[in-house]
């Protein structure tokens, strides 16, 4: 896992930065990933929320360790539904 850099916390945890991908009652699709990864080719930091009642608390640590290994990105910040990604090359 790479350092992350403390401006990129700072943003990631910011209360303006609005989650910017959404996770419904579909779960993680193919298209979610792929929109991910768009994401963070063109702004590096993503901010993803996943809708109340779609996994359980022990899964969701799972749902961020997933998308960030698809999306070849890292976990800056994962609290509770919502996570940020941010792609470091």
């Amino acid at each position: 896992m790479s350092d992350i850099p403390s401006h990129i916390k700072r943003q990631a945890m910011d209360r303006d930065f609005q989650p910017s991908v959404r996770i419904g009652k579909t779960g993680i699709t193919d298209n979610i990933v792929d929109e991910i990864r768009s994401q963070l080719k063109k702004r590096k930091l993503v901010k993803i929320k996943i809708n109340k009642g779609i996994y359980d608390r022990d899964a969701r640590s799972q749902v961020w360790e997933h998308l960030a290994q698809e999306t070849s990105s890292v976990i800056v910040l994962a609290r509770g539904n919502v996570g940020v990604l941010w792609s470091n090359s």
